[in-house]
């Protein structure tokens, strides 16, 4: 079986990985145009946006005032009182309800919970899109109503009215803001016919508010259309600043699956299932065997695991007893123990997702409900990926399969690890929770080396190696981490300050920057690098884990890349 896995991309620097002093770490200051460019560039564009509007306004109520289609205004506005019934006065309170400003705050509210709670892996910026979006409308409409003093038109109002301007109008403004920006979202994120429909019918909804406004004789047209611009300005301007391509397309279709090696077919045999009993129950357990019979795995071995033994040990002897597929049902701590004694053996192993982080079965698009999981890698093909190895001072040489690393990391997992029933309860939350009450780990210094070149001397509140690059949450904290390159990722975690923090903030959620840097002096508050091999050494005793288990502090880390040590079963991709 081949065992070759692809290469990164060239180095387009002129100085490839390989060469010179055999460095191959790249570093990447993280966000060179970061939250300090981004609050600025939104400034200046929304500075420029309320100087249009307000200039609009002063030009309607001014120079162009007596002129049409100004002066044909009233005459609209008459037109609407002319059509009142009993039926469209309640249709347009109805209308006129979606726009108003608890209506918004609250679609607003729900759909970046939405957004962040609902998905597989949250949408974090999507939903500071949204919020930042309907914001800025808010904030210039103020301007305006400060600044433009227009009466209402001189028909009977159905609505009363706060004391504010008639232009521009709010509610068509703050609709067009919330709704279009969903809008955007679908176009975005869902695929079929289903995608179109959804978007125009929340781009209809900001043109019923404002007709719904000329009805109810709240506003002139030039005020609805002047909402209509508002809100439309606020979420160019958030979409181009927070939504990295600024293009409203498809969705790309999945990250293509690690090479497949098609000299294996995965045939039933001996299959021994390794499961932790405290997260797999019986009925659990007993889905699993449908699938696996339905597969024409029959007569599974189910063995648990236990404290003593998280897995490793239950992997060596289903693999001694000539077992063709390994199932392994628990979470990050019990896949890296099956993984230590899978490593470097053709016995492809089935993943089945059944923990709180779960960041490999995530990361390879892998279902998370355990049965669906299982019905989805016995579809599939074995696939080749990597693992990582490491050892330091008070930790024998050892694998894992998605992360490990020293300091904030280490402190948050060991925090989250001791509050099981939260974990239980909240799930990935409880991650969260635990990162915040962590934050003031302290930073210490740490010596670099990378491929054998010079040492790098950094300070960091944290030090992350990665097979793989999102976590709990869906932050991608190494955006560049594949499973089957052939390398680990780090990130060097070092903000100063409540704009530093602000900063990597930004980075991360942003999905951080793939700009190459050689031989960069450090400094920035998050940094990226990738190796095949990488040496550490602390000037403090630091926390440490793999994987999501806390394991004994030390001072020294030693990690490197073992390419394609483990075959995986994953599911198809759509070509």
């Amino acid at each position: 079986m081949s065992t070759a896995v692809p290469e990164r991309p060239a180095d387009l620097s002129g100085t490839g990985p390989d060469e010179g002093s055999g460095a191959v770490g790249r570093s990447r200051p993280a966000m060179p145009r970061g939250i300090g460019w981004s609050v600025r560039w939104i400034a200046a564009l929304t500075v420029c946006q309320a100087t249009l509007m307000v200039g609009l306004g002063l030009l309607i109520t001014g120079p162009a005032r007596h002129r049409w289609p100004i002066t044909a205004e009233d005459g609209v506005n008459e037109a609407f009182v002319r059509l009142r019934t009993g039926t469209l006065t309640t249709l347009s309170a109805i209308a006129s309800q979606a726009g108003n400003t608890g209506t918004v705050i609250g679609v607003t509210l729900a759909s970046c919970l939405g957004l962040i709670l609902i998905p597989r892996l949250p949408m974090w910026r999507q939903a500071v899109f949204l919020a930042v979006a309907v914001s800025l409308q808010s904030l210039v409409f103020l301007v305006i109503t400060f600044a433009v003093d227009r009466h209402r038109p001189e028909v009977h109002r159905l609505d009363g009215s706060l004391p504010t301007s008639s232009y521009t109008s709010g509610h068509t403004g703050a609709a067009t803001a919330i709704y279009g920006g969903l809008a955007l979202l679908a176009l975005s994120r869902l695929r079929g016919p289903w995608r179109t429909v959804v978007a125009c019918l929340l781009c209809v909804l900001p043109l019923l508010v404002g007709l719904a406004r000329l009805y109810r004789g709240m506003h002139h047209p030039t005020d609805v259309m002047g909402g209509l611009v508002n809100g439309t300005l606020s979420l160019l301007i958030a979409r181009r600043a927070l939504l990295a391509d600024g293009a409203v397309a498809a969705p790309p279709a999945p990250a293509p699956a690690p090479a497949a090696d098609p000299s294996r077919p995965v045939a039933p045999g001996r299959t021994a299932v390794i499961f932790n009993p405290t997260v797999t129950d019986e009925a659990g357990r007993d889905a699993l065997r449908r699938v696996l019979e339905h597969h024409g795995h029959t007569a599974p071995v189910f063995v648990e695991t236990t404290a003593e033994d998280p897995g490793g040990g239950q992997t060596a002897g289903a693999v001694r007893d000539g077992a063709t597929l390994v199932v392994v049902c628990g979470g990050d701590g019990t896949l890296r123990a099956a993984a230590e004694s899978l490593a470097g053996t053709d016995v492809p192993l089935a993943l089945v997702p059944c923990g709180t982080g779960n960041l490999l079965a995530r990361n390879l698009g892998l279902p998370l409900a355990p049965a669906d999981a299982l019905d989805a890698a016995l579809r599939g093909t074995a696939h080749r990926v990597d693992l990582g190895r490491i050892e330091g001072d008070g930790l024998p040489p050892t694998h894992f399969a998605a992360m490990a690393g020293a300091g904030l990391d280490a402190a948050t997992m060991r925090r989250a690890n001791a509050a099981d029933r939260a974990k239980a309860v909240l799930g990935w939350p409880t991650y969260v929770f635990a990162v915040l009450r962590e934050l003031r780990t302290p930073r210490t210094g740490v010596s670099v080396r990378l491929d054998g070149a010079p040492a790098l001397r950094r300070t960091a509140r944290m030090v992350l190696v990665g097979n793989i690059g999102t976590v709990q949450g869906g932050v991608t904290l190494l955006p560049d981490a594949r499973a089957d390159d052939g390398r680990l990722d780090l990130l060097i975690l070092d903000p100063r300050g409540f704009g530093g923090w602000l900063s990597a903030l930004w980075t991360l959620l942003r999905g951080g920057t793939t700009t190459s840097r050689e031989g960069g002096e450090g400094g920035a508050p998050v940094e990226f690098f990738t190796f095949r091999r990488a040496e550490f050494t602390f000037d403090a005793e630091l926390p440490r884990e793999l994987d999501g288990d806390p394991v004994t502090a030390g001072r020294q880390l030693t990690a490197e890349v073992r390419p394609g040590a483990l075959t995986v079963l994953l599911p198809a991709r759509e070509q």
